[in-house]
């Protein structure tokens, strides 16, 4: 089936936020609302005008859990607005683009407010499968004897072990592996070294860094907290981030053999990011000025235990359906979950084996030029909101490309569980 084109019209984003062990400023709706109003109301329709709302979060709170809709009320979009949300793990808001866009597509929208949302911060602790048992059997205690003899049983160390929720949600539990353990496979596989790691972790440091001195995230809007706080730009970078530093850090993973650390691991971090897609007709309807089109999108899976390598089982097909080679792009964003993880799709790309076997190409695809790549740093050092990434990097490559007077471009990610996405970007005379 041919791809029709969708439009981007105008996309914003949160400052990303990062954790600090407690629980952030912005709830997940809050971060969302506040980038999304702003977005809005430099349209020339009103909120109630659009279609549907889709919202890609990988961890909603429980009193959100259609984040989605509850993003949509509070956009002002009214009540006859749908709003729902999608859930594809670290790829959520790319997910909510392709399903507005399969909805543009099909005719059953015109005009849709798409993205991705989390508060990582306020994951959740919860209590051990043994500490619910005991407050069921609590509740069932009748007499006072009972509850007495019920907290006889109690033991301290149930009450003060909890579950931490994101270790959870970043652990697969198919393979039994945190993410970092799978980009420590990458690291194995390849032969990346901790030194290589690091020094890319410096590097996307002082990217971002000189980005935000440039002025080059304007698609940023500010937050205020209710104590008149202001958080304006990303606060993750670290500007005295160095290679001897990064080396003084242990593994976190595999802490007798590895490499990965938190220093050349991407951050948990809150952050929203929006894009508004639209269909040549609302284009047209509404007097719209796009800033560029989504011409292709791919999913792909992979062995979970690898699953740092989706990039490039996603990107490849959109190559070879376009008839381009790595290098004919002029910018590339891959999100960097881990240093390993985006070092080894470079070097799965340039591996004439891999290539053959798991891609079922005649050979490598060759050296992919890393100065079109994530030219304003990426998740390491702003962190990474596993629902907002995907949408994230959509929007900044539209940024850079435009920035550029460039025309094409891909962002992709990879996705916990063995997947990956990529996106085909183009800007839009």
């Amino acid at each position: 089936m041919k791809f029709e084109p969708v439009y981007i019209v105008d996309g914003a984003r949160s400052p990303f936020l990062k954790s600090r062990n407690v629980p952030g400023p912005f709830s997940a709706s809050d971060l969302a609302t506040i980038s999304g109003r702003a977005l809005l109301a430099r349209q020339p329709f009103a909120p109630d005008q659009l279609d549907e709302v889709i919202v890609g979060c990988a961890s909603p709170s429980v009193d959100e859990v259609n984040i989605g809709r509850v993003i949509a009320l509070r956009l002002g979009c009214g009540h006859k607005v749908p709003g729902w949300t999608v859930m594809r793990n670290c790829a959520s808001g790319m997910q909510a683009l392709d399903s507005a866009i399969a909805n543009i597509q099909l005719g059953r929208a015109q005009l849709v407010l798409a993205g991705g949302v989390d508060a990582l911060s306020r994951t959740p602790l919860l209590y051990s499968d043994r500490m619910v048992l005991w407050f069921s059997k609590m509740t069932q205690a009748r007499s006072l004897g009972q509850k007495l003899g019920m907290f006889a049983k109690l033991r301290l160390g149930m009450m003060l072990s909890p579950v931490i929720g994101i270790v959870k949600g970043l652990t697969d539990p198919v393979v039994n592996l945190m993410m970092g353990q799978t980009a420590e496979n990458l690291a194995w596989k390849f032969g990346i070294s901790r030194q290589d790691m690091d020094a890319f972790s410096v590097d996307s440091h002082k990217k971002v860094a000189a980005a935000q001195e440039g002025g080059r995230f304007d698609e940023i809007v500010p937050l205020i907290d209710t104590g008149g706080k202001v958080y304006a730009n990303d606060d993750g970078v670290r500007h005295d981030s160095s290679v001897e530093n990064l080396a003084k850090l242990k593994p976190f993973f595999d802490r007798t053999y590895g490499k990965i650390t938190p220093g050349n691991s991407s951050q948990i971090t809150d952050g929203a990011a929006w894009l508004l897609l639209a269909s040549a007709d609302a284009v047209e309807k509404f007097g719209l000025q796009p800033i560029g089109k989504i011409t292709d999108t791919q999913w792909a899976g992979l062995d979970p235990a690898q699953m740092g390598l989706g990039p490039v089982h996603a990107a490849t097909p959109i190559l070879q359906r376009h008839g381009l080679g790595l290098n004919d792009l002029d910018a590339w964003e891959i999100n960097e979950a881990f240093a390993a993880q985006v070092q080894g799709c470079l070097k799965a790309w340039n591996d004439d084996d891999y290539c053959r076997e798991q891609l079922g190409l005649d050979g490598e695809m060759g050296e992919l030029d890393t100065n079109k790549l994530n030219v304003d740093g990426g998740a390491i050092a702003l962190g990474h909101p596993v629902g907002a990434s995907g949408a994230r990097i959509v929007l900044h490559l539209l940024h850079v490309l435009r920035r550029n007077k460039a025309k094409r471009g891909i962002a992709s990610i990879c996705i916990g569980g063995g997947q990956g996405g990529a996106v085909l970007v183009e800007t839009y005379p």
